[in-house]
């Protein structure tokens, strides 16, 4: 739609302009940048487009996307993420579909994936496998950044499997698929690189509350939040070659009870890495080679 159709003044006043749109949401709590990506979003204009709304904030905004805008302030306002309202979310360069099926991909899950591409060769029979990949957003990116990896992602919701294989299709990228709960999901197989993030927080932390319109068991993992992360590193040495990597994404405090449950099950070269805040965001260890 051209920028004068924008203007259109008629009956209507300075208060149906696009400035006063902010305004009145950031008077009502929400955040400025949500706000920015809603009102984009019932334009019919790609979400992240601020540039151009700072260029047409005395414009006003038709009533068709008023209706959106209204529809969509409401649901935010209520703790739904802005990604399920819009259905999308960027990460690491990509552009994913998302629902309630799935968690909304964070920017620090971005550490584990570089993380990844640093520690794992640029090698044709290399094998990575993503577990509990969600919408697909670690293994996708994997796989855009290294086509030429065998790279197997899984999961034991079906709805998310759904989710990761629709945006897999839409972004031309292809892996294998497996349903079910974690490594129990490949039975025999092993590889040269396992990732995952995992459910890590702990049952009853208030912060769940924010998150109550995300699939609670994406998030929660027993009264420390550790229950998935322990499993994960008992079944993986089953899973590794000699000389692979298991690298983990946690809690914000976890950090130091992960590197030990790495060190104890017989990992070594156990580490850390930091999330762009400065957060010790993921962690993850060697398997040994055969002595």
């Amino acid at each position: 739609m051209a920028p004068s159709a924008y203007r259109t003044w008629s009956k209507r006043t300075l208060a149906d302009t696009l400035a006063h749109c902010l305004q009145t949401a950031h008077a009502q709590g929400l955040a400025r940048v949500d706000a920015q990506v809603l009102l984009m979003w019932a334009l019919g204009r790609h979400p992240h487009d601020r540039a151009w709304l700072l260029a047409h904030d005395d414009a006003v905004l038709p009533e068709t996307a008023a209706a959106r805008w209204q529809a969509a302030l409401h649901r935010r306002l209520g703790g739904e993420p802005v990604a399920y309202i819009v259905g999308e979310q960027a990460f690491y360069g990509l552009t994913l579909h998302v629902g309630p099926s799935v968690l909304v991909p964070r920017p620090d899950t971005e550490t584990l994936v570089q993380w990844a591409l640093e520690t794992a060769p640029d090698q044709a029979d290399f094998r990575c496998c993503d577990l509990g990949t969600g919408s697909g957003a670690i293994a996708l990116a994997l796989c855009h950044e290294r086509p030429q990896w065998s790279i197997t992602a899984t999961d034991q919701s079906a709805d998310a499997l759904g989710v990761a294989k629709a945006n897999a299709q839409r972004l031309g990228v292809r892996l294998r698929w497996a349903h079910g709960p974690w490594l129990a999901a490949l039975p025999g197989e092993r590889f040269d690189l396992i990732v995952s993030n995992p459910p890590y927080i702990a049952e009853g932390d208030p912060h769940l509350i924010a998150l109550r319109h995300e699939p609670l068991s994406a998030l929660a993992a027993g009264v420390d939040g550790l229950d998935d992360l322990r499993s994960l590193i008992g079944q993986a040495p089953a899973h590794l070659n000699a000389g692979a990597w298991l690298l983990l994404e946690h809690g914000h405090d976890q950090a130091q009870a992960v590197r030990v449950l790495l060190t104890q099950a017989g990992f070594t070269k156990v580490n850390s890495r930091k999330d762009l805040a400065g957060i010790e965001r993921c962690s993850g260890g060697r398997w040994p080679n055969a002595s």
